[in-house]
């Protein structure tokens, strides 16, 4: 076979040849990989099976390319709670097979053995997923191996095999992959760290909680002064202001600075705003050039993003007492004297004896109307009225 090979010179893909000739990876598995790897990092804030379908592929060819590439480490996924009680999927892809403890590694953000983050780089993190659907949070954090292998001699040509690629290293002092942070502290247990924490500060000299000066404080510092430092909104306030860390890591506050604060995060918890809202008010609308201090800025937003005081509500007009029931009457009907309560002042009956009255009433009327004689038809009745005025019967009307 005769081949004709063009080297391009922009606008193309580095690609290993394990990779494009692995023997187990299907053809939109490799296609997918590369694909991937080509994009800038701002259209990686994508989950995998957006850009998939980006390629036209259908959803079972790619159910089997990510099995295979799950299979043999070029991606893989790890779940994690988020604010909001809500879970998201994390993938991470690499054009290189990797280990579950490199691609934690990786994930983690850690430079070590001679790896530094670049821009376009052999491993990024494709996109992440939530319940809600597909979020943006997708971010590239590549890798160039400059100093992974060994340098080259000084004759030539260069002597010795180039070493394997290894990623990842140590850890930072403050992730622990296998400790489960997601659920907060409960209130005995909060309750509990604050008392030993309370007793370590007592026996170091010098280690009193210093206030923090905001200006215009005003009353939100006399409130949070004001408010035990035991109390449920503050020690919820403080779980509040520890978790700022997981949302943004320059907000990262210690337990003495975190109980410092926590009179005034406090505050807000009193004026109706849920712990939620005020991670939201303290995360959101960050300075672009960063935060330089954790404890003077969320002080200053804490004060200066005060909600009003919520609206004193009138107290309710107590109904008026129910009118006092009549007097007791003697009733004026037949039979033994009795007593009954009138429900109007002219009634002089009892309900019974009214009834009866009423009964016997009609029954006389009724019988006054069968006793009376049948009327006259109307000529009859008008010849009558007309003989006894003395005129006489009128002219006959009816022809």
């Amino acid at each position: 076979m005769l081949s004709h090979v063009i080297p391009p010179v922009r606008g193309y893909t580095k690609c290993s040849n394990s990779l494009v000739r692995h023997p187990r990876l299907c053809s939109d598995a490799k296609i997918l990989v590369l694909y991937v790897q080509g994009l800038p990092a701002c259209d990686r804030d994508k989950a995998l099976s957006e850009h998939a379908r980006s390629l036209l592929m259908t959803g079972r060819a790619y159910q089997r390319a990510k099995a295979e590439l799950l299979a043999h480490g070029y991606v893989h996924e790890r779940r994690e709670r988020i604010a909001g009680g809500r879970w998201r999927t994390v993938q991470v892809m690499s054009n290189e097979p990797l280990t579950a403890d490199q691609a934690a590694r990786l994930y983690a953000g850690a430079p070590a053995d001679g790896y530094a983050v670049v821009g376009a780089g052999r491993a990024g993190r494709v996109g992440r997923t939530g319940h809600a659907g597909q979020v943006g949070h997708a971010g590239h954090a590549g890798r160039t191996a400059s100093g992974a292998w060994s340098a080259p001699s000084a004759r030539f040509p260069t002597v010795g095999e180039p070493t394997g690629r290894s990623v990842g290293g140590q850890l930072p002092a403050d992730e622990d992959l296998g400790e489960d942070t997601s659920h907060p502290p409960t209130e005995a247990e909060a309750g509990e760290e604050a008392e030993g924490d309370a007793a370590a500060s007592e026996s170091v000299p010098g280690s009193a909680s210093v206030p923090v000066p905001v200006p215009g404080s005003g009353a939100a510092q006399d409130s949070a002064a004001a408010a035990p430092s035991g109390s449920a909104e503050v020690l919820a306030a403080e779980r509040v202001l520890l978790s700022l860390r997981h949302e943004r890591r320059e907000l990262l506050l210690g337990v003495r600075e975190a109980r410092t604060l926590a009179g005034l995060a406090a505050e807000w918890l009193r004026r109706g705003v849920s712990p939620g809202d005020l991670r939201a008010a303290l995360t959101r609308g960050l300075p672009k050039d960063g935060v330089r201090s954790a404890l003077g800025f969320l002080a200053h937003r804490l004060v200066e993003k005060l909600p009003a005081p919520p609206a004193e509500q009138p107290e309710p007009v107590p109904p008026p007492p129910p009118p006092s029931p009549l007097a007791l009457i003697a009733c004026a009907g037949p039979g033994e004297e009795h007593m009954f309560r009138a429900n109007v002042p002219w009634a002089t009956t009892c309900g019974p004896c009214h009834r009866e009255e009423q009964r016997a009433y009609w029954e006389d009327m009724r019988a006054r109307t069968e006793a009376a004689p049948e009327p006259l038809p109307w000529r009859e009745r008008f010849a009558a009225e007309g003989a006894e005025a003395g005129t006489g019967p009128g002219p006959d009307v009816g022809g």
